[in-house]
């Protein structure tokens, strides 16, 4: 638990309050956890609530006049809140559930500093709208965030929903063979893999979906990616924003536009 007193600036609030549902889900991990049942094959466990319980202590500590939305509980705090938290406790809870450790811990101020943890790894991916950082041990150990497509992996989201197919599905880019030729598949079911990105483990990230800036599954992942210098855009290739379509998010150029080749007219309407 952080100190009210305590200076904190935007980026190590989302540390600490990353820090915290990440601690939650690595001393619950291995449990036999209840589920609570979303629909359309969706659920949370009770580690996803108490981690997110874990972030909102730090944040209303830490900034009590902010509003929080939470994957969990939603929107908390005053409807005239001029600033907004996106928490998302758990991501990979299919994974995490089944005993799987391929989860990660996302935070971000709505359009400032972002946090994404790991929880047994222990390392925190941290964005504070200039430099994009990995963060391994102490505060003090920090080394900064570099893209590289140097791996040839890349992470495609096979989750449902699927919004724009059958215009772009993400098993059709799987099969096309300029992917099979260039890249080699990963699906890791978690943003997680957008810090990968960030960290140059990951060559990109595809997935299909709407206007992702404002979801607490991808707003923190997005960050780092942009403050880290990658490629960031729709599965169209146009802004992630309002009106948006998915996401692409790649290391350099040449791996973007190499996708996006692949993904071609698949991804646009009308």
């Amino acid at each position: 638990m952080i100190d009210a007193s305590m200076n904190l600036t935007d980026t190590e609030v989302a540390a600490a309050a990353a820090l915290a549902g990440a601690e939650v889900v690595r001393a619950r991990y291995g449990r036999l956890h209840s589920r609570i049942e979303k629909g359309a094959g969706d659920f949370a466990t009770d580690a996803d609530l108490a981690a997110e319980e874990a972030i909102l202590d730090v944040i209303r500590t830490a900034r009590p006049g902010d509003a929080v939305h939470g994957e969990e509980g939603g929107r908390q705090g005053a409807a005239d809140a001029e600033r907004e938290w996106l928490v998302d406790p758990l991501c990979g809870t299919l994974n995490y559930a089944t005993g799987s450790q391929l989860v990660a811990v996302n935070v971000v101020l709505r359009n400032g500093p972002a946090a994404v943890a790991d929880p047994f790894s222990g390392e925190v991916f941290l964005a504070d709208g200039k430099t994009a950082r990995l963060r391994s041990g102490m505060p003090g150990e920090e080394r900064p965030l570099a893209p590289t497509a140097d791996t040839r992996l890349v992470d495609v989201n096979l989750d449902p929903p699927f919004p724009s197919a059958p215009g772009f599905r993400a098993v059709d880019l799987l099969a096309h063979p300029g992917f099979v030729e260039n890249f080699r598949p990963r699906v890791v079911s978690t943003t997680l893999a957008l810090a990968w990105v960030a960290a140059g483990r990951r060559a990109a990230y595809v997935t299909d979906g709407g206007d992702l800036s404002g979801s607490v599954h991808f707003a923190a992942g997005i960050a780092l990616c942009r403050v880290a210098g990658c490629v960031v855009t729709g599965i169209d290739g146009g802004p992630v924003g309002p009106g948006g379509r998915g996401l692409v998010a790649a290391a350099d150029a040449g791996t973007h536009e190499l996708l996006m080749s692949m993904i071609g007219g698949r991804g646009r309407t009308g």
